[in-house]
C-alpha cells in the first residue's frame, strides 16, 4: 500500500512537473515569437522605412539647390540673349554656330531649372531686365559690355562675343563647381556635372578660335 502511495505521488509530481515544463515552454515561446515578431516588424519597418528615407534624402534639396538655379536662370538668359544677337551680327560661321549650340543647349536649362523652383516652392527669377539682370554674379556681363556688344559687328562682335562668352562660361563652371560641393538634389548636381563638361568644352574651343583671329 505504502508502495502505491509513493509511487503515485511519484507519478503525479512528475506529471505536474512536466506540465509546468510545457507551460513555461509555451510561454517563453510566445514571448519569444512576440519579440522577435516585434523584432522583425521593426526590422521590417526599417528595411522599408529605409529607401524611402534615402530616396527621400536623394530628392530633398537645400539651399545651395536653390542659389544654384536661381543664379543659373539669368545666367542662361543672358547667355542667349548674347547668342541672339550672332545670327545678324556675327560675321565668322563658328561663331554663328557656337551660338546656335549655346542657344540649344542653355533654354532646355532654363525651364528644367524653373521647374525645380516652382516645385521646392521657391521664387523664380523674374525675366524683367534681360542681361541687364543679375549683373553681380560670376561671368555675367555689365549692361555697358551688353550695349558695346549688341552695336558691334562682323569681326569686332566676332572677338567681342568670344572674349565675353569664355568669361561668361568661366562664371557659369565656378557656379557649377558650387553645386556640386555644397549641393544635395542630384538631379542638380547632375546639370551642374553637364554645364563643367561642356562649357569647359567651349571655352577651350572660343580660346582657339581667339587664337584664330
Amino acid at each position: 500500500m505504502d508502495i502505491r502511495r509513493s509511487l503515485i505521488r511519484r507519478t503525479t509530481a512528475l506529471a505536474a512537473t512536466a506540465t509546468a515544463a510545457l507551460v513555461l515552454a509555451a510561454c517563453g515561446g510566445t514571448s519569444g515569437d512576440a519579440s522577435g515578431h516585434g523584432g522583425g516588424h521593426e526590422a521590417g519597418a526599417s528595411a522599408s522605412a529605409a529607401p524611402s528615407g534615402t530616396a527621400q534624402g536623394r530628392g530633398a534639396n537645400n539651399a545651395a539647390d536653390t542659389a544654384f538655379a536661381q543664379g543659373m536662370i539669368p545666367h542662361h538668359r543672358q547667355a542667349l540673349e548674347m547668342a541672339g544677337l550672332a545670327a545678324t551680327r556675327a560675321e565668322s560661321a563658328e561663331v554663328k554656330a557656337l551660338a546656335d549650340e549655346i542657344e540649344k543647349a542653355q533654354d532646355p536649362e532654363i525651364r528644367t531649372l524653373s521647374g525645380w523652383l516652382a516645385s521646392w516652392g521657391e521664387q523664380v527669377p523674374a525675366a524683367e531686365g534681360g542681361g541687364h539682370a543679375g549683373h553681380s554674379m560670376s561671368g555675367m556681363m555689365t549692361g555697358e559690355e551688353m550695349d558695346r556688344l549688341s552695336k558691334a559687328s562682323g569681326k569686332a562682335f566676332d572677338t567681342a562675343f568670344l572674349q565675353l562668352m569664355v568669361k561668361h562660361h568661366e562664371g557659369a563652371v565656378a557656379m557649377a563647381r558650387t553645386e556640386q560641393t555644397d549641393g544635395r538634389y542630384q538631379p542638380a548636381k547632375d546639370m551642374a556635372a553637364a554645364i563643367i563638361g561642356s562649357q569647359s568644352a567651349e571655352i577651350t574651343r572660343m580660346n582657339g578660335l581667339l587664337g584664330g583671329n
